[in-house]
């Protein structure tokens, strides 16, 4: 492919030595994107927005933060307080560890309606997951950091888990913990793996762009471009309504960031620790809910760890569960349905994770869990059986333009179903 003309000067000088102008060129403009990309598409950009926030207002952060049991405390009190402008990087970081999910989670779920996991993007859902699983241990302890009393026992309650594995988990939990107890080793470990971690993410990350651009962007319609007539370059067309996007984005996020900076915490977690006085309901974040009230609806520790780490790790079998050769929820009526109880599971479990484990919240995030299970090791492998989805286009632009017979479920034209 011949490399693109620049008309400065200084470009040409530098890309001639080393073409990252050629590359972005590639990537942005020349990269055919499929003319049908929704909004929900933002979501992908907005994920890699707030990441690179989170490295930025992380970075800061540190540089006042003192690891230390005695000192954590009043450190993240004096960046709110005394730090030039702390109090606005700390809300970002705060705020945007919880939007960073937001943006992940529907990210991931658009990427279930339309069965973006399909083949050939397996491994580009399969690092998806990675990604949301690093997230996760980032996160977690991240919320540790502060040293509130949530924070600690949090701590004390997820360490311990590890102690139901058989045979290693005491040597586990004393590893995590750095000696017998949360205490200031663990802290120490925490803030040295929350430091690293993002760099760890945007690694993969950088894998994850590259298995998209191998094989292009799935569709509204799930099915492949057809050449030109199907795609168009990615900029201006998507840098626009990424932007616009953004905008819209940063505006919910500035009134939370403004106005709102501590809804999305636990009050508890604004005192601090004190190991001699247990919370009277211990809770983690609000985006580990659902995984929260699948480990408490197994009466068994070891039953509800392996539960909890499985409802994660379904997710990487889920190109292999869902043999349907039609890809968007869109042809699949059946398939639409139980997707959208999927998301109400989903939300009744995060309800059930926030509310003490008595009552009657025991036997709903019992049924919660069982469907989440059902969904995918049940529904799907059955649903790629026995629904019959609706007949696809046999392009992109044909139902907006008209034109050509409707395609047989399994694809418009040759190998079209065989790429995501």
């Amino acid at each position: 492919m011949a490399a693109p003309k620049f008309d400065n000067p200084i470009v040409r000088w530098i890309d001639y030595r080393l073409p990252v102008f050629t590359f972005m060129h590639h990537e942005m403009h020349e990269y055919p994107t499929p003319k049908n990309l929704n909004y929900w598409w933002n979501f992908g950009s907005l994920a890699g927005f707030m990441l690179i926030v989170l490295i930025v207002t992380g970075i800061v952060l540190a540089m006042n933060y003192t690891p230390h049991v005695d000192h954590a405390f009043d450190s993240v009190e004096r960046i709110r307080r005394d730090v030039p402008f702390g109090w606005l990087v700390q809300f970002i970081h705060m705020n945007g560890a919880s939007f960073f999910f937001i943006v992940v989670y529907i990210h991931i779920f658009r990427g279930i309606y339309y069965g973006s996991y399909k083949s050939p993007r397996e491994i580009l859902w399969i690092l998806g997951v990675v990604i949301m699983l690093l997230m996760m241990a980032t996160a977690f302890m991240g919320y540790v950091l502060p040293w509130g009393q949530m924070s600690f026992w949090g701590a004390t309650v997820i360490t311990n888990l590890f102690s139901a594995i058989p045979l290693v988990g005491e040597h586990i939990v004393s590893w995590l913990w750095g000696g017998f107890a949360v205490d200031n080793p663990t802290l120490n470990r925490f803030y040295s793996l929350h430091y690293l971690l993002p760099f760890v993410i945007v690694g993969v990350v950088v894998l994850h762009v590259v298995a998209l651009h191998t094989h292009g962007s799935n569709n509204p319609l799930g099915i492949e471009l057809r050449g030109k007539q199907d795609s168009i370059p990615f900029h201006p067309y998507y840098t626009v309504k990424d932007f616009f996007g953004l905008g819209l984005f940063l505006t919910i996020f500035c009134l939370f960031v403004f106005f709102a900076p501590d809804y999305l915490g636990h009050p508890d977690n604004y005192v601090p620790a004190n190991p001699l006085v247990t919370p009277p309901h211990i809770v983690p974040e609000w985006y580990f809910l659902p995984f929260y009230a699948i480990l408490r609806a197994i009466p068994d520790k070891l039953l509800g760890v392996v539960a909890m780490f499985a409802a994660i790790a379904v997710l990487f079998i889920l190109p292999w569960l869902d043999r349907s050769p039609v890809r968007s929820a869109r042809f699949r009526p059946i398939y639409k349905q139980v997707f959208w109880l999927l998301v109400i599971d989903c939300l009744v479990l995060g309800y059930i994770g926030a509310k003490p484990a008595e009552g009657w919240y025991i036997h709903i995030g019992r049924l919660a869990t069982v469907y989440y299970f059902a969904h995918f090791l049940v529904i799907l492998p059955l649903l790629s059986v026995f629904e019959r989805p609706r007949p696809l286009p046999l392009s992109i632009g044909e139902p907006v333009l008209g034109g050509g017979g409707p395609s047989p479920p399994g694809g418009g034209s040759a190998g079209a179903m065989e790429r995501a």
